[in-house]
């Protein structure tokens, strides 16, 4: 794994994509502040002046494989909840970027203020989702060892244990807003069964059994919507529970 760090970027930005160059090709022993120095092309005890112990270094490298993962992942691809139709017609994010790739928008009538969100239906959720696990499976499984071997470093140092997990929550909390805009009645146990299901799919596919049998996007579309109609089914599907409430309401029509 080569650093993919664009031209002149930060000292900071070298540094932890050099890190993230090392733990991949080494692992966490292979981790050293010099070896970073060797690494990134920098004059010796420069690592040492941005991030003066080992556990500042590898918060520094956490949050900069939490950067890359959400390149990787491209907010971009998915469906933002709460989007309007934007007057030509394509679905606005809060930054006034174009999301015509975000997913469909509900109808609303353009430029009235008064327009309902727009709800990101499963298909489009699904697309979405297969496209950015299978970008990351194919091009980036380098990142993922990454992220395993930090893991696995943060079982062992509670201080990196509580700094990893905060900086995971930026992945977790959007899932389940989508979820949520998706229908689900338990957005937050239902995100985590989602990402449950892909960690276990990303584990195989990078460093177990699996690791040279990677799912095509056809096959994650196909996976990513038998869980979804298992979460988000019609309330008559088969051992789907009804609401509370549902029977008395009915037989009082």
């Amino acid at each position: 794994m080569s650093p993919r760090t664009p031209a002149g970027s930060s000292r900071a930005t070298l540094i932890t994509d050099a890190a993230l160059a090392l733990l991949a090709e080494r692992g966490m022993r292979g981790l050293t502040h010099r070896a970073v120095d060797e690494r990134a092309g920098l004059p010796q005890g420069s690592t040492s002046n941005y991030a003066r112990t080992r556990q500042s270094l590898l918060e520094a490298t956490v949050r900069r494989l939490a950067e890359r993962e959400g390149q990787v992942l491209a907010p971009a691809d998915l469906p933002v909840p709460g989007e309007r139709r934007a007057a030509s017609g394509t679905a606005s994010g809060a930054d006034g970027t174009a999301g015509a790739a975000r997913g469909p928008a509900a109808a609303a009538t353009p430029g009235d203020p008064a327009a309902p969100p727009a709800t990101p239906g499963p298909e489009a959720l699904v697309a979405a989702l297969a496209l950015a696990l299978h970008r990351y499976l194919t091009h980036h499984a380098d990142l993922l060892v990454c992220r395993y071997e930090l893991a696995l470093e943060a079982t062992r140092r509670p201080g990196l244990r509580a700094f990893y997990d905060a900086t995971g929550r930026q992945f977790r909390e959007p899932l389940e807003a989508l979820m949520a805009a998706a229908g689900s009645p338990e957005p937050e146990r239902h995100a985590l069964s989602l990402v449950a299901w892909c960690e276990g799919l990303m584990f195989s596919c990078a460093a177990g059994a699996y690791h040279r049998s990677v799912p095509t996007e056809a096959e994650l579309r196909t996976g990513f919507g038998e869980l979804l109609s298992g979460m988000l089914g019609a309330a008559d599907a088969p051992g789907r529970a009804e609401p509370p409430g549902a029977a008395t309401r009915e037989a009082s029509r």
